[in-house]
């Protein structure tokens, strides 16, 4: 039997959704993973456990969704293909849905050689637009990659991310458009910066009709500091961090910054919720949890709606 999470049926409704992320500990600790849930969980509508993101080892996406799952929170699963073959994928997804979750991320995942384990083997036996496929093959058709039944199949509600600044621009869109093709019901977006360049490439999504197809959440991160902007401009592959940016946040003080950065933030949800297709919002507060509630009411998001 189906159970709709929490983001699936605010988008349903036609809300504009909003998510976030939590990063498991590089350890055992179940009450890091509890402590940063506690600080979200009033202000979205899911939760993302990052899958040993930059490549280096945590706590599992699927244990750090199972304890936000106890604690009554809808999680979304992160799943990358760097770290598993098909068969792994496919125990990890009928086993996270018999714990009740029911909603996950596929990704492709940074490679192993930006990690701390640089030797590492990376897998990539299917890439993100496969995973996809396959998930919604398990999911509709009651079918393992390899041809059996599946007796319960696990009916998730199945996400990926997308680049819309990663070069070749022009081809932005047609990468989407294969991710719709194989079955994606929601997007997460990378971080935007730059308004300008995520809104044209938003309307190339809605001159191609994939906004009726899928639903976009675009990508918000707050900026700590000018260190930061710069790092992410020049360090970050795919990332787009126009240098007004940076000079906004270098022209208030150091001890300003934070607050400039989550202004930042508020402004960038304000103008992208008048943009044709965006359905809300993925914020990353990269370990900064704590002020996303700031940012949710700041955009005029809280309360978030009753489904």
């Amino acid at each position: 039997m189906k159970t709709e999470s929490r983001l699936e049926k605010v988008l349903a409704a036609g809300h504009l959704a909003v998510t976030s992320e939590v990063g498991p500990p590089r350890g055992c600790d179940v009450e890091i993973v509890k402590k940063k849930a506690n600080m979200i969980k009033d202000y979205v509508d899911g939760i993302n456990i990052t899958d040993n993101q930059t490549a280096m080892v945590r706590m599992s996406s699927i244990a750090g969704a199972t304890i936000v799952k106890q604690m009554g929170l809808d999680p979304i699963i992160q799943m990358v293909a760097r770290d598993r073959n098909r068969l792994a994928m496919q125990a990890d997804i009928i086993g996270a849905y018999s714990l009740g979750i029911n909603t996950m991320l596929c990704l492709s995942g940074d490679h192993p050689k930006f990690g701390d384990h640089p030797n590492a083997k990376a897998v990539y036996d299917v890439d993100s637009v496969n995973m996809i496929n396959m998930v919604k093959n398990m999911r509709d058709e009651g079918k393992f990659q390899g041809g059996a039944d599946i007796k319960m199949p696990p009916k998730m509600f199945i996400g990926a991310a997308a680049n819309p600044f990663a070069d070749p621009f022009e081809l932005r869109v047609a990468r989407l458009a294969k991710k719709v093709a194989s079955g994606v019901d929601f997007i997460q977006t990378q971080c935007i910066f730059n308004l300008d360049k995520f809104e044209t490439w938003m309307k190339g999504v809605c001159d191609r009709g994939l906004d009726k197809e899928v639903h976009i959440l675009a990508g918000i991160t707050p900026m700590k500091s000018v260190g930061m902007a710069r790092y992410m401009k020049n360090r970050v592959p795919g990332m787009d961090v126009p240098d007004e940016v940076i000079d906004r946040l270098a022209g208030v003080s150091k001890e300003q910054q934070p607050e400039e950065g989550i202004k930042m933030a508020i402004e960038q949800m304000e103008r992208l919720k008048e943009c044709p297709g965006v359905a809300g919002f993925h914020i990353m507060a990269i370990e900064w949890e704590e002020r996303v509630h700031e940012i949710v009411e700041g955009a005029g998001m809280y309360p978030r709606p009753q489904v």
